[in-house]
């Protein structure tokens, strides 16, 4: 954002836009706790020969309630996920919202996303000018979409590592064996994205940084979607600007957002650090 919307953002006067609803926001959070605490609890697990794995698992009662926790945080995801899902039926099939599956609206990846993406790479590289990206750009779908990966791949090797005999009574026992890998290296790589790409285009990219509330408020200013997603602007003046405003956030919500969003940071980047160091120990 330039710096004049910078200002306009901060004035008395500035328009705000519901970006997000709170049931949104309910299950994000739910999404963000849980993968939090399956990062904390699952990180000492995998890494359990490096040192600071010990004090970690030391610190939550050892590992025996580590894995507890971890199980825990799992149950919640898997809510989390079936909650979201849930809703999705309900709009697809209930309400009819098929603008879900294409469309301005859509988290569905379209043609242009690979278009837009080409066209940033340039904008990257000076070659051309910045796309003129809708209500979801490219990168968020592709966040969106990773979460029904991680699911299927994290928590179906997880669950079979959790309930053995169960799953043994449909496969062979060396699929045990690449579950676990499985389980544990795509975990490892959801974690490394999630704290640094996510939160980078989130959080620390310096149109952002230090924290964009978004998320916690569901609200945007209309001055930063004019200038990060000008075409979802444009929609908005063609259908009437005045039924696309709200109500401000509080000033309450908007500063345990940032408390609560700074926590998650910190903690991402030295989980990710702390991975490194185990990889680079091996």
């Amino acid at each position: 954002m330039s710096e004049p919307a910078q200002q306009k953002s901060t004035s008395h006067d500035t328009r705000w836009v519901l970006r997000f609803h709170r049931y949104d926001r309910i299950l994000h959070g739910m999404l963000m706790a849980s993968f939090l605490g399956l990062a904390l609890t699952g990180l000492p697990l995998l890494f359990a020969a490096a040192p600071w794995a010990a004090r970690m698992a030391g610190f939550f009662g050892g590992y025996g309630v580590t894995g507890i926790l971890h199980r825990t945080a799992a149950v919640v995801l898997i809510a989390t996920f079936t909650l979201h899902l849930s809703r999705v039926i309900h709009r697809l099939y209930i309400k009819k919202e098929m603008g879900m599956l294409w469309g301005p609206d859509s988290l569905v990846p379209q043609p242009k996303d690979v278009v837009q993406m080409l066209q940033h790479m340039r904008w990257f590289l000076r070659l051309g000018p910045r796309p003129q990206f809708d209500r979801y750009t490219y990168w968020e779908k592709f966040d969106y979409w990773a979460v029904f990966w991680g699911m299927g791949v994290i928590g179906t090797s997880g669950l079979m590592l959790w309930f053995p005999g169960l799953f043994a009574r449909i496969v062979p026992g060396w699929v045990f064996n690449i579950a676990m890998v499985v389980h544990g290296e795509e975990a490892l790589l959801a974690v490394v994205f999630i704290f640094t790409v996510h939160f980078f285009n989130g959080h620390i990219r310096p149109e952002k940084f230090p924290m964009d509330t978004v998320i916690f408020t569901g609200r945007v200013s209309l001055e930063e979607v004019e200038a990060d997603r000008p075409a979802e602007y444009a929609r908005m003046l063609a259908d009437g600007l005045e039924s696309s405003l709200t109500s401000p956030p509080s000033h309450r919500l908007d500063l345990a957002g940032r408390l609560i969003g700074t926590t998650a940071v910190v903690l991402g980047f030295v989980m990710v650090g702390l991975s490194i160091y185990a990889l680079l120990a091996w």
